[in-house]
This record gives structure tokens, sequence and C-alpha cells, in this order.
């Protein structure tokens, strides 16, 4: 994450809401030198103009520190496009459906990138009754554990977060197809599709 907004960003930003540095200057009460300024790298906007300046460009005030602009082309909520984020501070798990920007404790928070289970980290799933029955043969230290498994299909999501020295089990009301993840703190995020 930058220090601070870049003239670059603001400058491909206005251009892609079609503002010339005047207009921008208007909606922000400066002058478009100023905008000029900022664009060429000869000065910052002030720390009081960066909520109405990710206003008129369209983006949020994260997206425009962090510099990129996010786009979410999952319109219809597809629970299948799932993404988890898990902050390294304070263990937050964060959960999103398409293209987002998340941060906790200050830090920017990348998706986490699921790999299909492997023999360390194997889902097992029994379907018992009308529940999945979800088992991971994994030690639970203070040091490296399963922080939480989830259950996604095409309509909803439910997340289950464990705590070290417990087992690695829980159960889901079967809702068909979907798709199981487990999250190890050491290891990373893993998938079954069921």
């Amino acid at each position: 994450m930058n220090n601070y907004i870049t003239g670059k960003i603001i400058k491909e930003l206005r251009e892609k809401e079609e503002l010339t540095q005047m207009d921008l200057a208007e909606k922000l009460g400066v002058t478009d030198k100023a905008i000029s300024k900022w664009e060429t790298g000869k000065g910052l906007p002030d720390i009081t103009l960066i909520e109405p300046l990710s206003k008129a460009l369209k983006v949020s005030v994260i997206e425009l520190m962090n510099g990129e602009h996010i786009a979410n082309h999952n319109k219809v909520g597809n629970m299948l496009k799932s993404n988890f984020s898990v902050c390294p501070v304070c263990g937050n798990v964060i959960y999103t459906i398409g293209e987002n920007v998340n941060t906790c404790c200050g830090i920017n928070l990348p998706k986490l990138e699921a790999d299909l289970e492997n023999e360390k980290h194997m889902i097992n799933c029994e379907i018992v009754e009308n529940e999945y029955y979800i088992s991971i043969n994994h030690n639970m230290t203070k040091e490296h554990y399963i922080s939480f498994i989830a259950y996604t299909t095409n309509d909803r999501c439910e997340i289950v977060k464990l705590y070290p020295e417990q087992n690695v089990e829980t159960r889901f009301f079967n809702r068909g197809k979907g798709i199981i993840y487990a999250y190890c703190n050491k290891d990373g995020l893993y998938k079954k599709y069921i």
C-alpha cells in the first residue's frame, strides 16, 4: 500500500470519470492549478480532501490510497465466487463475494487463493442423515492449526471458526453440491468440491 495518494492515480481516475482538472477542482473547492500540481507530483492533496476526492473520483478511500480500482463483476452474487481473507495480526476472517479490497489492523489483506486438498490437508466428508460431517486429520496446536471450515453453495455460505487444541470437525446441513474450504494458519486455504 502506498503511504499516500499518487498523482498518477489521481490523473488516471479523473480521466476515467471524464473530468477535466477544472471539473475536479470545482468539485473539491480548490484551483485547477492545485490539481495539476498533485498530478505532476509537485504537491499533495490535504488530508481533509481525501474523502471528497474519493467521492468525486467514485472510488473508496481505500482504493484511492491503494492506487487501484476494484470492479466487482459478480453482479448476481454467486456464493460460489467466494473470497476469504485472514488478518495476520488479529486473526479476523473476512468473507466476501466477488472482487474487493479488505483491510484490517491498518493493512491491506490479500484474498486467499484456495488450493485443492492434498495429502497433508485431506478434507474428509461423510453424509450422516441430512448433514455433511466434515473432518480433517490435522494437529491443532497454538502454533499450527485449522482456523476455519466453510461450506458454500450457490445461495449461501456457512463458516465455523475453530480454535487450537480442539478437534477439526464440524457438521453442515446438506444443501447439495458446493465447496468445502479449510484454512490452515501455516499452509493457507484448501478446498474440496462436494
